[in-house]
């Protein structure tokens, strides 16, 4: 048990120094060898917060000199969480994750192996907050609430410490909201707090390494890794359908 909940912690934390985002892609899969599902999103979901912080850090500048910016897509974020739940209750989740899955992988196998990537630079405030709004939405309903966002974020020629003050804290606040629902709903029990126990050390970590690449990588690159990062959640999501 032990084994997976490390490697779990290492890939997730790793993933999340490097982009921000993600953790569950990478690591959700070892989680749910050993734990059940509830308890595997759980300990995702603090894992993730926890260790984001150290991103936060890193993109600290960036993030308070466009505060602006990054409410545009919170707000409208946390209002579509609510949304994302009612259409839990009367859709199916499955095909909405399938048709999610689709989208990204046509999306990322598109534009992640161009030799050019697409540049959108006029400012969009009302396509930020609607993208925000579908965001949150779509993590009510499939837990997918990074996905729309690190595609839209991935075609804008901003800088990566920017791209990323609006990414990783976006998708920590939608897991904290997920956090605080799964914590009222007993999620968070003595197997759940005993794994925690081990995957946040690891996860911190890991997060470190991942940090460590991501000083070194330019603005170009982190962009091309957001997409083909759309292209692995496509293909994660698809893969865990279809098992």
């Amino acid at each position: 048990m032990i084994m997976f909940l490390v490697l779990g912690a290492a890939a997730g934390g790793f993933i999340n120094g490097l982009s921000g985002t993600g953790t569950a892609l990478f690591a959700l899969g070892f989680y749910l060898v050993v734990v059940p599902p509830v308890t595997a999103v759980a300990i995702v979901a603090l894992m993730s917060v926890l260790v984001g912080v150290q991103g936060l850090w890193v993109v600290r500048a960036s993030i308070f000199a466009r505060r602006d910016r990054l409410l545009r897509f919170i707000l409208p974020g946390l209002c579509g969480v609510p949304l994302g739940l009612v259409l839990l209750s009367i859709a199916d989740s499955a095909t909405l994750r399938m048709g999610i899955a689709v989208f990204l992988i046509i999306y990322g196998g598109y534009f992640g192996f161009r030799a050019s990537l697409p540049a959108f630079e006029r400012s969009t405030p009302l396509i930020d907050g609607l993208v925000g709004f579908v965001g949150g939405a779509l993590g009510g309903a499939a837990g997918v609430s990074g996905a729309l966002p690190a595609m839209w974020l991935s075609i804008r020629p901003w800088t990566k410490s920017e791209t990323r003050a609006v990414l990783q804290p976006f998708n920590m606040v939608m897991l904290t909201t997920t956090v605080t629902l799964l914590f009222f709903r007993g999620a968070y029990d003595a197997v759940a707090l005993r794994a925690i126990a081990v995957t946040i050390p690891c996860g911190l970590i890991a997060a470190q390494v991942g940090l460590f690449v991501f000083r070194r990588l330019n603005d170009i690159t982190f962009r091309r890794l957001l997409i083909l990062l759309t292209l692995a959640m496509g293909v994660g999501i698809l893969l865990s359908e279809l098992a």
